[in-house]
């Protein structure tokens, strides 16, 4: 639910306070976001782990079943009228989430739906120039978009089990890739290239039936964070630098409230899109374990946010669900090695009129939720009870 006001002609959104409790348990979306998004039946979940899998990793040079544990937060994009998912695959040579070594495997479909799966991953940690950045941890949770001219960039987090860093890399076939290390690696000498820096979403629009990456204010625009939401301006989509306030520190541009679903965590999640209405960041909201959370969903639970961005000034939050769009609720959303329950959405992609969600279950499967336009259909439900 989305509170208005209107002062001196103009209509400016009113968020709850931060220690407000008490809230409605509809769920109905503004006019602004996008939803809801539809599971389709007898789906769910479209890949999982395969521990037939094997490649040869260049760096412990030995075999390996590189996605026999965990396949889950996927990128996506389209390529050649197809779509195809990027989702992290974890093998099975360590023991828990982020300390087993992860890489990128490559799924395309013709319908959204059923995938066809490349026996090996395309992007991974190798004798190269990342790996310092990406050994032994891998490269993780990609989100991925292409520009107007064909090249695809994706970003990913750069996970040397010491410090997780955004990493890029562009490719004109998504299968071979440049890498090009840390993206905050020259910003202000160096600043924030020891800082952690995870789940970058770059700016898009729909143009001619295509989503590319684009401009605003002449300059490349990111939305990044994992604690709260941050930005970051780039003018050749490789060296990125952080927007500052005026103290020079990074500025917050949307963090977690007490009493909602975010009250842990916002985490950025698929491509932003440039909308008539504003720009729409769709995010990750992990809700506190104690007190602060929301308590119609459990404790360390990840479900789905929208926030609203200004046209002109991207900095600028005009709006922001209070409700999540998506939840877990299905039985592989809640269990896996994510047990709290997981809908991590990393991947969207703009298929035949449709826009087809990709998002990580319990860190373990990857699902997928349709919204079709032309069709009028409600967000997931707020029970009024823990999900």
């Amino acid at each position: 639910m989305i509170r208005f006001l209107k002062s001196g002609g103009l209509l400016a959104f009113i968020l709850l306070s931060a220690n407000c409790f008490a809230q409605s348990n509809s769920n109905t979306l503004p006019s602004w976001a996008f939803g809801g998004f539809v599971r389709p039946a007898n789906i769910n979940p479209i890949i999982s782990p395969d521990t037939s899998s094997r490649f040869f990793d260049p760096i412990s040079k030995t075999t390996v079943a590189w996605e026999a544990n965990d396949t889950f937060n996927p990128a996506a994009t389209i390529k050649n009228r197809r779509i195809v998912v990027l989702y992290r695959a974890e093998d099975r040579y360590g023991t828990g989430i982020g300390f087993r070594t992860s890489r990128l495997g490559y799924a395309e479909s013709a319908d959204g739906i059923h995938f066809k799966r490349r026996p090996t991953p395309v992007l991974y940690p190798a004798n190269d120039i990342a790996k310092k950045y990406e050994w032994p941890g891998g490269c993780e949770d990609p989100r991925v978009a292409i520009t107007e001219t064909g090249t695809y960039v994706v970003f990913y987090t750069e996970w040397n089990r010491d410090i997780p860093r955004l990493g890029v890399a562009t490719s004109k076939d998504l299968t071979h890739w440049k890498k090009y290390g840390p993206i905050f690696k020259t910003a202000y000498h160096g600043r924030f290239f020891n800082m952690a820096s995870k789940s970058a979403s770059i700016l898009t629009k729909v143009k001619s039936g295509k989503q590319v990456i684009i401009k605003i204010n002449g300059k490349y625009w990111l939305y990044w964070g994992e604690h709260h939401v941050y930005a970051a301006t780039s003018a050749n989509l490789v060296d990125w630098a952080p927007v500052v306030d005026k103290k020079g520190k990074l500025k917050e541009l949307i963090s977690p409230r007490n009493g909602y679903f975010d009250s842990d965590l916002t985490e950025c999640g698929p491509p932003a899109i440039m909308t008539d209405k504003g720009i729409i960041l769709f995010y990750n909201g992990k809700n506190k374990e104690g007190e602060g959370r929301d308590k119609r969903f459990n404790p360390n639970s990840y479900c789905a946010g929208q926030a609203l961005f200004d046209r002109n000034d991207p900095a600028k939050p005009l709006g922001r669900l209070d409700v999540p769009f998506l939840r877990p609720m299905a039985a592989f959303e809640k269990s896996g090695q994510y047990v709290d329950g997981t809908v991590f959405i990393e991947g969207m992609a703009y298929f035949k009129h449709k826009w087809f969600l990709y998002y990580g279950c319990a860190d373990s499967r990857v699902g997928v939720a349709v919204y079709d336009p032309s069709i009028s259909a409600p967000p997931d439900p707020v029970t009024g009870k823990a999900n």
